[in-house]
């Protein structure tokens, strides 16, 4: 396999990623360059480590996470999207966005790195089956969903500066939304 095979399957794996990003950029009233490095490691970073398990496990593991992968991805974007409403509709008007700014929340930072990483860990199963050289295929992942994670905190931060509490909204909806989509393409009711 390829350098542009493999790129194109780090764009194509890092688009959840990449869309989370938008939506945690689009509660940032100023763009903290340092969280979006922080969050753009998370991602990038799982979207290599998946694979990398996904290949040293081989297809030992891949009957028992492909048939619920589907859930765990719906079900940690559907709580983080959920939280994001429930903190948009409820946050006191007093307070101001550069509290919200102040502090990443890791623990959500980690569910979400994990939700739009599971489909990697399916393809690195696959990297073991075609005997893929592991090493540059990960880091091509890895940097690609990085670079991708980084555009897209900017690109949410654009919109959410100039909107924050619809845009708050919006990314929660997106989230939820995105965990649908995972969810009814798996369940094979939708392809996208």
């Amino acid at each position: 396999m390829g350098f542009v095979e493999l790129f194109l399957i780090g764009v194509g794996l890092s688009m959840d990623a990449f869309a989370v990003s938008i939506c945690k950029g689009l509660g940032m009233s100023r763009l903290n360059m340092r969280q979006a490095a922080v969050i753009a490691l998370f991602f990038g970073g799982f979207q290599a480590l998946m694979p990398l398990i996904g290949w040293a496990l081989g297809s030992q593991l891949a009957e028992l996470i492909t048939p619920i992968d589907h859930w765990i991805a719906f079900a940690l974007l559907a709580f983080v999207g959920g939280k994001m409403l429930w903190d948009a509709f409820h946050e006191d008007d007093e307070q101001g966005g550069e509290a919200k700014d102040a502090k990443l929340d890791l623990k959500e930072l980690l569910m979400l790195a994990i939700a739009t990483s599971i489909d990697a860990l399916a393809v690195g199963i696959t990297f073991a089956f075609l005997q893929v050289a592991i090493v540059p295929s990960v880091t091509i992942i890895g940097v690609t969903t990085f670079v991708l994670s980084f555009v897209g905190v900017a690109v949410g931060h654009f919109f959410g500066a100039r909107f924050e509490k619809p845009a708050t909204i919006a990314g929660g909806v997106v989230l939820i939304l995105i965990g649908v989509k995972i969810l009814l393409e798996h369940l094979g009711v939708v392809a996208f």
